[in-house]
């Protein structure tokens, strides 16, 4: 759940920063809105999102997947907005004056300068989801979360620690491998 609402939020994020920070929106007002959705999508947390979705589109995996992918939209859409606002001019600059388009300015003048700050960014939400979608398994998302449930129910302590222990595995491999990818993009 983890993985694919982190990698869906990233690819909803991608136009939504572009138009969230200042020196990309096309218009002015796309600006604000897409400003106001993105406090939309991060005020409401992923927790109320997939209780939303469950009501939706019934019990499992999907809802906890939908829930995290919207919230994580606003999230990554934010740090990245941010991250374009504070970019060097120069490189912007110089291919604006050599005639290049705006998406070769993007992908050839904005994003290099900006790539390990956005890697890192959305690792760090990957990271946060994995902790997240744990409790989202306790409101019918699905997931790790729903046998956690389950086995505290049943009072099935030596499970209960197993599973814990499983989790901290995985957000002590997701955190080994975050650090290994900002490490080779920088």
């Amino acid at each position: 759940m983890a993985s694919l609402g982190t990698t869906v939020g990233a690819i909803i994020a991608v136009p939504l920063c572009l138009c969230a920070a200042t020196n990309t929106a096309p218009v002015g007002g796309l600006y604000i809105a897409a400003r106001s959705l993105l406090n939309v999508l991060r005020g409401i947390d992923s927790f109320v999102f997939a209780l939303l979705f469950v009501a939706a589109v019934g019990l499992g995996p999907f809802a906890g997947v939908l829930g995290i992918a919207l919230h994580s939209a606003g999230s990554i859409a934010k740090l990245w907005s941010e991250t374009i606002e504070t970019v060097e001019r120069g490189p912007v600059d110089a291919a604006t004056m050599s005639g290049a388009g705006r998406l070769k300015i993007i992908v050839h003048a904005l994003l290099p300068d900006v790539l390990p700050a956005l890697a890192s960014s959305v690792l760090y939400i990957w990271e946060f989801n994995l902790r997240a979608s744990t409790v989202l398994g306790i409101v019918g998302a699905g997931g790790i979360g729903q046998e956690l449930k389950s086995s505290i129910d049943l009072l099935d302590f030596p499970r209960v620690l197993a599973i814990l222990l499983i989790v901290l595995a995985m957000v002590t491999f997701v955190d080994q491998v975050s650090a290994m990818v900002r490490r080779r993009l920088s």
